[in-house]
């Protein structure tokens, strides 16, 4: 269950006052990036879909973007996105 997977997300966790999280359901893990940047965490989760019918072409796009301010504890030089 959801709430099964959450405790076991918080307890595997080295720090949980740190912790962030996000719900991407619909949303595929390669339509999902986590990019650390001038103090700030940006998750963001984007997702185009195109269908074509014999009444034309349909598109749907999504996209879902949250950002965190790191503590002020955490070196500011960091630079990291994948």
């Amino acid at each position: 269950s959801r709430l099964r997977r959450l405790g076991l997300m918080l307890s595997c966790c080295h720090s949980p006052s740190h912790l962030a999280l996000m719900d991407v359901r619909g949303f595929d893990p390669r339509d999902v990036t986590v990019c650390v940047k001038d103090g700030k965490v940006t998750m963001a989760a984007e997702h185009k879909e195109e269908h074509n019918s014999a009444l034309g072409k349909t598109c749907s796009y999504r996209r879902l973007v949250k950002e965190f301010s790191l503590p002020p504890v955490v070196d500011d030089d960091v630079s990291y996105c994948c």
